[in-house]
């Protein structure tokens, strides 16, 4: 009978072992860090941005659609941040040399990115098509309030996985006719009857999933 527990290739494992183990609770602990940052679940978040943008003045004020500044929001799974050509559109002629504007006319000139900081920012682990949302009756306001009124663009809703949940098993009050997905100022729950907007659901053939995979892929 062998003497030896383990085989010889074991001890090649071990500072792999090792190594995993000292990680791993830095890894939960930095899960648990971001799983309380204000950044993932705080109700009221609003980073100072490099440019001082009032969705106030731009949607509420002046009524540009949500789809004029984020084009792929009911084409695709992202909302795109709007490329610097689609500020420039208006303020090569509006404010053109407003000080607040400067790093837009530096980001036009040199082709870079205006560095914006995420408002709503999900987890890597999870997937969320904004597209599969808007097109089926969920206006932009259930997930981000009231934007045309804010200043300063806030979260207006944690966004955590019990949060989504809730709106997957009772969609009915979140939904309104497509027409209305960017009237952020209208509310379907007083402007329907429950009744109508059953029969949204039914028209839309609305059934969320509750599996896991859904939202985790």
């Amino acid at each position: 009978m062998s003497r030896f527990l383990f085989p010889r290739w074991s001890n090649a494992v071990l500072p792999l072992v090792a190594v995993g183990g000292a990680i791993a609770p830095l890894y939960i602990v930095f899960l648990i860090a971001y799983a309380w940052s204000p950044k993932t679940i705080e109700v009221g978040y609003k980073p100072t941005q490099p440019v001082p943008y009032s969705h106030a003045l731009h949607v509420g004020q002046l009524g540009l659609d949500c789809r004029y500044c984020h084009t792929t929001v009911d084409r695709a799974a992202h909302a795109s941040v709007p490329a610097t050509q689609t500020c420039m559109n208006c303020h090569t002629q509006v404010q053109k040399d407003s000080p607040k504007l400067k790093p837009v006319r530096e980001s036009y000139a040199s082709g870079l990115s205006v560095l914006w900081t995420r408002v709503h920012d999900l987890p890597d682990y999870s997937y969320f098509d904004h597209s599969a949302h808007v097109n089926r009756g969920v206006s932009c306001v259930e997930c981000h309030g009231r934007v045309d009124q804010m200043e300063v663009v806030q979260k207006a809703a944690p966004m955590s996985m019990g949060w989504c949940l809730e709106c997957h098993r009772n969609p009915t009050d979140n939904l309104r006719p497509l027409d209305r997905i960017t009237q952020l100022s209208w509310d379907q729950r007083t402007e329907m009857t429950a009744e109508e907007r059953e029969a949204l659901k039914k028209l839309y053939h609305i059934s969320p999933s509750e599996n896991c995979s859904t939202c985790h892929r």
